[in-house]
């Protein structure tokens, strides 16, 4: 008797539970709310498959940019003064602003740095509860950034904020980009505010800001100077790695100027004799750990051609990354990306590296240079030939699977890149950028009139589908080579050149042609060979440049990787070289800056 009743009150309490979670459920209908109802799983539950560190992908942090405006202006107050000698801060505004990147190279010190106060605030002044309020003394260092724009009149800054000084948006370093090169003034954003919409590649965060300046130093140390419009853009270290869920142990390189050749002289461990950091970093710029053993067991495998380009893939890079990157730079014409302007990361205990976008400003801007009458991204810069001098790039390029890969890669940002999405986005930052270019001090140093400002914007969001066009136009062209330097002996001047590659196969004819001027309008040497090389008598002493055009048999054309350097920009496909009086050669090198 005892055990039915005790059923049947088991029974009732269990009724009564369902009837709870009914009327829960009922109650959060009516409210326009949904409850969840979690059930028990028996031992039957599905797992994931665990992944493989060959298997894992890194995807960026969405939360990050939850709550951004990517419209909105933050004002910025900066007070500098002269530091002291220990922290190199012990230098005036004027010396912070008087040097270039070149400048600093030639004298061979580090780059000055000045004592500052940043704090943050509106239009009206700094704001409680902000970086900065009521402080009196430093809280940052201040110097120069950038390497080409530090010969510009406007200059980019790099803000660091001391440790215990607190952080801006979670960040300790701020780097503030006027991008005196583009009309638009926001083309680096833009590219970083569409990588937020593309799951396979990483973005960063990024800021409209307006700063104004306070120079202790100068003749005027009690006024604030209205300096204009900034875009602000996250920088990648530890810290950024950290919240964008990456490794902050990991290994971070910044690419100045490296084509993925093993380069033995310069990449070397800590522990060799021979190990010169500056030398490396001319090359890549250490930014995470500093063990370079497994760099240089990747960069190993990427120049041993024993090793197949799959099997490559597979091991050390992540293809789905590597391909949109790629299609991305090739999409919005950012070209000076084949061996700068990225940087590569691996986290710590995987054998992976994945390619982090870096520095757009480049980007949208084959209609800026025509309004200028400037030959630029032309020549061997355009769709798949602009990586071709990349050793990574070249050996991916040759694989018809890696090429399906990017071409379903490119075709689905071109699905996302539409015309109505990229107008939506430059229409917006136009009408924060532009008030600014119409004030001083932008306006005076706004490379664009108002009306062309117009003009070029409208034409922006048109351009992915021109270098898409462009992207196939580079299939069917041979690739670009470079050629070699000009030999003088016996009275004979030689010169060669690598050998060019076709996608299809084809016979490929080079001419070559020795002229007195750029233009070719003085041809004293011309010759059609299906060999790369050349030999002709020596000319007399003078000027001379040497051009060469590879042709194959569907009748496209591709020029060698060299150009010489006008105002006019960049003349493409040769090279500049000088006879001397005593017979001898000497060849032009062209120094950007």
């Amino acid at each position: 008797m005892l055990t039915k009743l005790l059923k049947a009150l088991l029974i009732l309490f269990a009724l009564a539970l369902l009837g709870s979670l009914v009327w829960m459920q009922q109650s959060s209908d009516e409210a326009g709310e949904a409850v969840p109802v979690f059930a028990l799983m028996d031992s039957s539950f599905k797992r994931e498959a665990p992944q493989t560190a060959e298997q894992f992908h890194v995807y960026d942090n969405d939360l990050l940019y939850v709550d951004s405006d990517d419209t909105s202006v933050v004002t910025m107050y900066l007070t500098v003064g002269r530091g002291n000698a220990a922290e190199n801060t012990n230098h005036s505004w004027e010396e912070i602003n008087s040097y270039s990147a070149y400048d600093y190279d030639r004298m061979g010190v580090e780059r000055y740095q000045i004592a500052a106060l940043l704090q943050v605030g509106d239009e009206n002044g700094p704001l409680p509860d902000a970086l900065g309020y009521g402080e009196t003394t430093p809280n940052a260092t201040v110097q120069i950034r950038g390497q080409t724009s530090t010969k510009a009149a406007q200059k980019n800054y790099k803000i660091e904020l001391k440790k215990g000084k607190g952080t801006w948006n979670d960040q300790r370093v701020i780097a503030l980009n006027k991008h005196m090169y583009e009309g638009m003034r926001f083309r680096n954003k833009l590219a970083f505010d569409i990588l937020r919409d593309i799951p396979q590649l990483m973005s960063l965060r990024t800021q409209f800001v307006h700063l104004y300046v306070r120079d202790m130093t100068g003749d005027n140390p009690d006024v604030f100077q209205d300096y204009g419009l900034y875009t602000q853009v996250e920088q990648p270290n530890a810290r950024a790695m950290k919240a964008h869920g990456l490794n902050e142990n990991g290994h971070l390189y910044k690419i100045n100027m490296f084509e993925f050749y093993r380069y033995e002289d310069v990449i070397r461990l800590q522990n060799d004799p021979l190990y010169d950091m500056r030398a490396f970093e001319e090359r890549l710029e250490i930014k995470g750990n500093t063990d370079h053993t497994k760099l240089i067991r990747m960069l190993k495998a990427v120049n041993d051609v024993s090793i197949g380009v799959d099997t490559l893939m597979e091991k050390y890079f992540d293809s789905e990354n590597l391909v949109y990157w790629l299609a991305f730079q090739i999409l919005i014409g950012n070209t000076d990306t084949q061996s700068r302007n990225v940087y590569i990361y691996s986290p710590l205990n995987s054998e992976k590296w994945y390619f982090l976008p870096w520095d757009h400003d480049g980007c949208f801007m084959r209609t800026e240079y025509a309004v200028h009458e400037r030959s630029e991204q032309g020549g061997a810069e355009i769709g798949v030939s602009n990586y071709w001098n990349n050793v990574l790039f070249r050996r991916c390029l040759k694989s018809p699977a890696f090429r399906e890969q990017l071409d379903a890669a490119i075709n689905d940002l071109r699905s996302l890149m539409t015309e109505e999405y990229i107008s939506e986005k430059v229409n917006a930052y136009a009408e924060v950028a532009k008030p600014y270019l119409a004030a001083m001090p932008d306006q005076v140093y706004a490379p664009i009139t108002p009306e062309e400002y117009e003009y070029i914007l409208a034409a922006i969001p048109g351009e992915v589908e021109l270098n898409y066009r462009l992207y196939l136009e580079s299939y069917e062209r041979p690739m670009p080579f470079y050629i070699g330097v000009p030999v003088a002996e016996d009275g004979m001047l030689s010169i060669n050149w690598d050998n060019s590659f076709d996608f299809d196969a084809e016979n490929i004819t080079y001419t070559a042609e020795i002229a007195r001027d750029y233009l070719f309008e003085d041809v004293v040497y011309r010759e059609e060979t299906v060999y790369p090389l050349i030999s002709t008598q020596l000319p007399e002493e003078g000027q001379y440049f040497v051009r060469v055009r590879a042709d194959n048999e569907a009748g496209k054309s591709q020029y060698a990787f060299d150009y010489y350097v006008t105002d006019e920009g960049k003349h493409y496909g040769m090279r500049c070289f000088y006879v001397m009086a005593d017979g001898t050669v000497e060849v032009d090198v062209y120094e950007e800056g």
